[in-house]
């Protein structure tokens, strides 16, 4: 198995938890923009949102710069590598986890099948079962 640094790995898939953030860097793959062009596509505070850029900083998601007096934010889509990694060594069990699954229910499948195929008995060829018909409502109890 892949050895991981559980550190960073956490404050990466921490960061990408949220939808706000995630949105964040969906913005940013469209290339680098000011802190106040990516917090006008959230219904937020700008301190609330300067909370979401704290998080993608810490995983190392983003990159800031300042030119002048505006920041602008750059993706750093490197620490999604080792936290695709991660994924795809569990992606390969749960493959073969389903995969068994789904051999399993097809021999179940085949089995059903030729146990409920119906053979034709000369009793039930003969007389079919008369349905009953019940009579009508009774009367309620008044309480």
């Amino acid at each position: 198995m892949v050895k991981h640094d559980d550190v960073q790995l956490d404050l990466v898939f921490a960061a990408l938890a949220d939808g706000t953030r995630r949105r964040v860097l969906t913005q940013l793959e469209q290339g680098s923009y000011s802190v106040s062009e990516l917090a006008q596509q959230h219904a937020m505070s700008l301190p609330g949102f300067m909370k979401h850029l704290a998080v993608l900083e810490a995983a190392g998601l983003i990159a800031r710069s300042k030119q002048g007096r505006i920041v602008r934010c750059t993706l750093e889509a490197e620490p999604m590598q080792e936290a695709a990694q991660w994924i795809a060594h569990y992606e390969r069990y749960w493959n073969a986890q389903l995969d068994a699954l789904g051999r399993y229910l097809y021999h179940e499948e085949q089995t059903c099948t030729q146990a409920n195929t119906p053979e034709k008995s000369a009793s039930s060829a003969i007389t079919p079962s008369v349905p009953t018909k019940s009579g009508a409502r009774g009367p309620s109890r008044k309480r």
